[in-house]
This record gives structure tokens, C-alpha cells and sequence, in this order.
């Protein structure tokens, strides 16, 4: 029976914790998978053998058992587990996450390296959902978002220019630092950190049409007291990379660029000294958002979060 004092229901996450020792025949294997400590499942496990009012493990040197209560409750949570889950289920079908589309909008060097994770792990969450990507330039990106053409875009900036616009609502993603791009037989090489003074009699690559990276190259090349000779226009971050490994000269990058880096180039930090772009998220503030909307929100800072050290 259980205890006077505990007649309600069960706590849902002990069952969980209890249906995963069971199957797992040991704590340490089901805290890893249900990402606990050991010490937090036992504790939970002890407080739910209280609720019961009798022991449902059987320890041992080497994991754990179940009595014949711990075998029956766990029966029981699995039956309980999966009707959540259905419940779940039906209740995002109810506010649109079972159907319906999503269009996304983002810029070339995020499609090429952060978003694919996002998507991955959206598509897998909500696979129902038609969802589409557009890269475009910056000022597209904005058009489109007040325009409705798309719900949501990434967009980004840096501290001397930051973005501002009453009628859209930012939401921070991540923080990237610059890096420094040069080949592998440049005699810094074999540096992790370099300074931008040691920069100085240094040919660029930069990319080409006034790309806002210049701007980020001219900053930081005048706080070091010099001007920067631009040896080469490059179209993309790729060709970029392509001129800085044949040595046509060393780039400045931001480090999602170099996601698919080429062999023979080398990234170099550039420390405290880096300059950092702000990956934020852009949505308008007159609308209601759709359930897609914040699905894809909720993913996508998850997954940054995971992985904001990458861009570091």
C-alpha cells in the first residue's frame, strides 16, 4: 500500500528512472542515459521506495534487480510512459507540430555549417513538417521576414553595428569569434594564437562586393596601427580558402567558415583580441507565433547550446 502521507499519484519522472534501472539492471548505466548522476537516481529511487512503502531493488556488487513490487510498478510506469508519450503526441497534433510548413530563412556561411544540425535534429522531432530553407543576403533576409515570405530568419552582426528594428524581435543564438586563415607552409603554422601586428606586412584575401568582413579586417588591421594590402577579391569563403592554401596570402574569417576546412590551411586564433559576431535569431513583433515557429526555436537554441563552444 502506499503511505498515508503519499496517496497521490507517482512522481512520472521516478517511473521513468525506475522502468530505465530496470531494463538497464544498473544505476550507473540508466543515469547516463537518462543523463543523471548515480547519486541523483538513487536518491530517487530511495524516495520512491518511500512512496511505495516497500522496496522495489535488490542491490547487488554488480547493479541492481528488481523484487517482484519493483517488476510489477515497472510494468505498470511503462504502460503510464507510453501514454504520456501519446498524449504528447496528440496534443502537438492539436497545436500544429504534426502538420503544416515552415520556411526559414539564413545566410550562405550558417546554411554551410550550424543550420544542417538544426535541421537534422528538427526533421527528426517533427518530421511531419514541411519545412523549407532560403539563403539570401542580409537585406533580403530582412525584406522577406517583413514581407511574411518567411517566418523566421538567422541574421547576424557585430558590436559597433548592431542590428535594430522596432518591428522585429532578436533572439541571441551564439557569439563567433574571427579567425585566422593561413597555409600550412606560412611561417606561423605552427602558432594556435597570433597577434594582428605580426600581421602587418601581410597580403589579404577578402571576399569581394564590399562584403562586411572588409570592414571587420580594416577595424581590426587599424587598432593593430596599419593598413591592410588587399592582395585578392575572393566570391565565396571557399575559393578563400583555396587562395590562402596555394599562399596568394592569409584571410580573415569568421570560424563558421571554416567549417569544411580545407587541408592545407591552417586556423590560428586570435585570442582575447578576436572580434566577435553575434548569430542571433530575427522574427516579427506583430505576429502570433506558429507552433512550427517555436518548435524550430526551441531546437534551434538547444542544439546552440550544445555547441557554442565550436565557435569560440
Amino acid at each position: 500500500m502506499l503511505n498515508e502521507d503519499n496517496q497521490d499519484l507517482f512522481d512520472i519522472r521516478r517511473l521513468a528512472l525506475l522502468v530505465e534501472v530496470v531494463e538497464q539492471g544498473s544505476i550507473t548505466a540508466a543515469a547516463d542515459l537518462m543523463m543523471y548522476t548515480p547519486s541523483a537516481v538513487s536518491q530517487q529511487m530511495r524516495k520512491l521506495e518511500q512512496e511505495v512503502g516497500q522496496p522495489l531493488l535488490n542491490r547487488r556488487s554488480r547493479g541492481v534487480a528488481p523484487t517482484e513490487a519493483g517488476q510489477l510498478l515497472a510494468g505498470h510506469a511503462r504502460k503510464i510512459i507510453g501514454q504520456m508519450r501519446a498524449a504528447q503526441s496528440d496534443l502537438d497534433q492539436i497545436a500544429g507540430l504534426g502538420r503544416g510548413s515552415l520556411t526559414v530563412g539564413t545566410f550562405p556561411t550558417l546554411a554551410g555549417s550550424f543550420l544542417p544540425v538544426v535541421i537534422r535534429a528538427f526533421k527528426k522531432r517533427y518530421p511531419a513538417i514541411g519545412l523549407s530553407v532560403r539563403s539570401a543576403r542580409f537585406d533580403e533576409l530582412v525584406s522577406d521576414l517583413e514581407a511574411g515570405v518567411t517566418g523566421l530568419c538567422l541574421l547576424w552582426d557585430y558590436p559597433w553595428n548592431r542590428f535594430s528594428d522596432d518591428s522585429i524581435r532578436v533572439t541571441e543564438v551564439f557569439q563567433e569569434s574571427t579567425v585566422i586563415l593561413v597555409a600550412r607552409g606560412h611561417r606561423l603554422a605552427d602558432r594556435d594564437e597570433v597577434r594582428m601586428e605580426e600581421l602587418r606586412t601581410e597580403s589579404w584575401i577578402v571576399r569581394a562586393e564590399a562584403h562586411p568582413v572588409v570592414e571587420v579586417l580594416q577595424r581590426s588591421a587599424h587598432d593593430a596601427g596599419f593598413e591592410p594590402t588587399i592582395g585578392f577579391l575572393a566570391n565565396d569563403y571557399q575559393e578563400a580558402q583555396a587562395m590562402v592554401s596555394v599562399g596568394m596570402g592569409v584571410a580573415m574569417v569568421p570560424k563558421t567558415a571554416v567549417a569544411l576546412q580545407h587541408p592545407d590551411v591552417r586556423v590560428i586564433s586570435l585570442g582575447d583580441a578576436a572580434p566577435m559576431r553575434r548569430v542571433f535569431l530575427a522574427q516579427r513583433q506583430d505576429k502570433i507565433y506558429a507552433p512550427a515557429e517555436v518548435a524550430f526555436q526551441s531546437t534551434l537554441l538547444e542544439i546552440a547550446r550544445d555547441h557554442h563552444e565550436d565557435y569560440l
